[in-house]
């Protein structure tokens, strides 16, 4: 455990290095309140750096924190600020309007994230798991393409375009409407999904002559709508600021780090294991689980709402990140989240 003295140099280290991006020497932090001489604090700094939790950047004299530093300051030394007034009255303004689905309340979610701190931010809405089947309908294109609009009690609206599998007459699409309006319009989603396993292709080999076209069509309208949990990124040409400026050879691994950007599922899964975390949770390079971020920070923070489950909002950025301060802004808006939502399904 540290010492009273070097927790505070480690402190001042970490704010000083996170808003400044310059190494700290012992007279910076002399100068700045710590109550003992240059030679004492350069043994603290030389304590600390022996522990693993700061580093020389290049030969300079000053320090910056390592890895292992930023953990233990976030773990023991952090402390939230507090939100300017300011930008507590722009989340909630940018969030006050009239949203017409879902969706679009989590896409806008992440645009104000990343606006706000210029780092890339994700926001995941919240599981399908418990939501109800309200409406199916059939769109057709033309005698080769439908449209399926798949529509749940928490206003998400899912519609794709499908291929007609050969045989499945457009009489046996009618039926088709006719059947998942009958039989599984109304019920929650995990109780359809029991039902497709089940009970469906019982009836699907009782009333069509193609019964294996009708199950994939079933399978894939509503794999879609199983599968699918929105997630949205804000501020991916950030990237360019917060880690290509850090490490300008590797142009490759930017490119890496973009493209998985691109990929939805990746980026879910990502967050797979965010289930019973803290409100608020900090992963330092390694932590994240992903070697492209391994050089990176992400803070995640979860959003409730009574009965309609769990979203989250994230941001990526650099391990230099003003900890603190985004913290505290995270911690802000997931409130401002959760009760727009909130309000969002006391309206449907």
């Amino acid at each position: 455990m540290l010492t009273k003295r070097q927790s505070d140099v480690l402190r001042m280290i970490v704010q000083t290095y996170t808003s400044t991006g310059t190494p700290v020497g012992s007279k910076y932090l002399k100068d700045a309140g710590i109550k003992a001489s240059s030679a004492t604090i350069r043994n603290d700094m030389s304590a600390l750096e022996e522990m693993g939790l700061l580093r020389k950047n290049h030969s300079s004299s000053g320090r910056i924190p390592s890895m292992l530093g930023y953990r233990y300051y976030v773990d023991h030394l952090l402390q939230p600020a507090d939100v300017p007034l300011a930008e507590k009255n722009y989340i909630s303004s940018t969030l006050d309007h009239d949203f017409h689905e879902i969706n679009d309340i989590i896409e806008s979610s992440a645009k104000i994230l990343a606006d706000l701190t210029k780092y890339t931010a994700f926001s995941l809405g919240p599981e399908m798991n418990n939501r109800r089947l309200t409406g199916f309908r059939i769109i057709a294109l033309n005698d080769h393409q439908i449209i399926a609009v798949v529509v749940t009690d928490k206003g998400n609206v899912e519609s794709r375009v499908y291929m007609i599998p050969e045989g499945v007459t457009s009489e046996d699409l009618k039926k088709m409407v006719q059947l998942i309006n009958e039989r599984l319009v109304g019920l929650d989603l995990l109780t359809v999904y029991h039902k497709l396993r089940t009970e469906i292709p019982l009836i699907l080999n009782r009333y069509f002559q193609q019964p294996n076209g009708m199950a994939k069509l079933f399978d894939t309208f509503f794999g879609d709508v199983f599968d699918n949990r929105s997630i949205y990124v804000s501020g991916k040409v950030n990237l360019l600021d917060f880690h290509f400026n850090q490490i300008p050879q590797d142009l490759n691994q930017f490119h890496s780090v973009y493209s998985f950007m691109e990929n939805p599922q990746a980026l879910i899964d990502l967050f797979d294991d965010s289930e019973g975390v803290p409100a608020v949770d900090i992963k330092i390079g390694s932590e994240i689980g992903n070697k492209l971020l391994q050089d990176m920070s992400m803070i995640t923070a979860a959003y409730h709402i009574k009965g309609h489950g769990q979203g989250l909002i994230a941001l990526l950025g650099p391990t230099n990140m003003p900890y603190s301060k985004i913290y505290g802004l995270l911690n802000v808006f997931r409130e401002e989240l959760g009760q727009k939502l909130s309000d969002y399904y006391q309206a449907l």
